[in-house]
C-alpha cells in the first residue's frame, strides 16, 4: 500500500493508521492514551448505537459478569491482517495492537426496549507490545462521546427493571489501579472472559476461524464450554444436575477470576472454578483462612443442605462493601444469581 492509499493520525501520541480495510493501531508501551472513545474510531454513525466498523466484530460469553444489571455489548479489535491464537487454557492471545471493547448500558425500560436506553461507560483492554492497558471512559450527559477517565467516578442512573419496578443507584466507575484487582493471573494483568470456555457458544468460535480471526482452531469436541446460567429458569424447580452446571458455571463467571490458584484470592484456598473437581477447595466443609465480619458468624464456604450456614452465600447475598463478594462491580444484590447458589447448596 502506498503512501497515498491511507492517511495518519496522531493524537495523544498513539498513532491510528485509516486504511481502506480499516483500522489499524501501533500501540506502545507508555505513550498517552486516547482523551475520547471516538478517537479510536472503533463504530461508525452515531457512537452509541455501536455500530461496529471495519475490523471490528462483536462477541458473547456463556457466563456472563453480574453488574448491578447493567447491560453489556462486547466487541473486539483486530488489526488487518492478524488473528487471535486459540489457547486451551486462560485468556487467548491477542496480537499487539488489538482491542476489548466492552460497553455498559441500561435501557430505560427494560421490558420495552424501544424507548431507548442510556451508555454509561466503556472499559477498553488495549494489546500494547508489552501487555495490556486498561483504559475506562464515561459517557456524557448527550450520550454523543465517552471521556477518559483514569481516577473513577460515581454517577446516578436510573432505568425501569424487567419487572415495571423503577430502579435508581449510584454507578460506580472503577478506577484503573481497580481493574487490576479482577485482571491479575500470577501477577500478570490478563483479560478476563476471552477463553474457550467462555466464547465456545452458537458456533462464535467456528465464525471466527471460517473468517480467519481465530488461529490454531482445535477440534470441536475438545473445546469446552460454559454452560449458560441464565438458561436455568426458576431455580426451585430444576433438578440437581441443572443446578449444578447453572451454579458452577455462575461461580466461574462472577468469582473464579479472582478465585482460583493463580488470582489475587489464591491465598484463600477457595477455588472456584467450574473445572474445580476437589470439593474442598470448592469451599465444601472448607472453613475460611481468616474468619472475621466477612464469615457471618458461619463456619465453613459451603454446607450441602444447609445455604443459610454457607459463607459463599452471605457473602453474594450481602450489599455491605466490607462483606459483599465480589467486592468490586456491584452494589445491588443478584436476586437471580442468588437464588441459584440457594437451591444449588440445598440440593447437595
Amino acid at each position: 500500500m502506498n503512501a497515498g492509499s491511507h492517511f495518519r493520525l496522531f493524537t495523544a501520541g498513539i498513532a491510528i493508521i485509516s486504511l481502506v480495510t480499516g483500522l489499524s493501531f501501533n500501540f506502545s508501551e507508555d505513550i498517552a492514551p486516547k482523551m475520547h472513545l471516538s478517537d479510536y474510531r472503533f463504530f461508525t454513525g452515531n457512537l452509541s448505537d455501536l455500530k461496529p466498523a471495519d475490523g471490528v466484530f462483536e462477541y458473547e460469553v456463556n457466563a456472563p459478569l453480574f453488574t448491578d444489571y447493567a447491560e453489556k455489548q462486547r466487541f473486539i479489535y483486530l488489526p488487518p491482517g492478524t488473528s487471535v491464537t486459540y489457547t486451551g487454557q486462560g485468556a487467548f492471545e491477542f496480537p499487539a495492537g488489538s482491542a476489548i471493547i466492552k460497553n455498559f448500558y441500561y435501557f430505560n425500560d427494560a421490558v420495552s426496549r424501544g424507548k431507548g436506553k442510556k451508555m454509561a461507560e466503556t472499559r477498553l483492554l488495549l494489546r500494547e507490545n508489552n501487555g495490556w492497558k486498561a483504559l475506562t471512559y464515561i459517557w456524557n450527559s448527550t450520550q454523543t462521546d465517552a471521556d477518559l477517565e483514569v481516577a473513577g467516578a460515581v454517577f446516578p442512573v436510573e432505568w425501569k427493571n424487567r419487572d415495571g419496578k423503577q430502579m435508581h443507584i449510584d454507578y460506580v466507575v472503577p478506577n484503573t489501579n481497580q481493574c487490576k484487582g479482577c485482571h491479575s493471573y500470577d501477577g500478570k494483568f490478563v483479560p478476563v472472559g476471552v477463553n474457550a470456555a467462555q466464547l465456545n457458544r452458537n458456533n462464535q468460535l467456528q465464525l471466527w476461524a471460517g473468517l480467519g480471526k481465530l488461529s490454531q482452531f482445535p477440534d470441536q469436541a475438545d473445546i469446552p464450554a460454559l454452560f449458560d446460567y441464565t438458561t436455568v429458569g426458576d431455580p426451585g424447580h430444576a433438578d440437581a444436575a441443572l443446578l449444578e452446571k447453572g451454579a458452577r458455571a455462575y461461580l466461574e463467571g462472577n468469582c473464579a477470576h479472582c478465585h482460583n490458584p493463580h488470582g489475587p484470592a489464591s491465598t484463600s484456598g477457595m477455588f472456584l472454578e467450574a473445572a474445580q473437581n476437589d470439593r474442598e477447595r470448592l469451599g465444601v466443609m472448607k472453613p475460611p483462612v481468616a474468619a472475621g465480619r466477612g464469615s457471618g458468624d458461619r463456619r465453613y464456604g459451603i454446607v450441602p443442605g444447609k445455604p443459610n450456614e454457607s459463607i459463599l452465600l452471605y457473602r453474594i447475598e450481602s450489599t455491605d462493601p466490607g462483606v459483599r463478594m465480589p467486592e468490586l462491580g456491584r452494589q445491588l444484590v443478584h436476586n437471580e444469581g442468588v437464588a441459584l447458589i440457594k437451591f444449588w447448596i440445598k440440593s447437595m
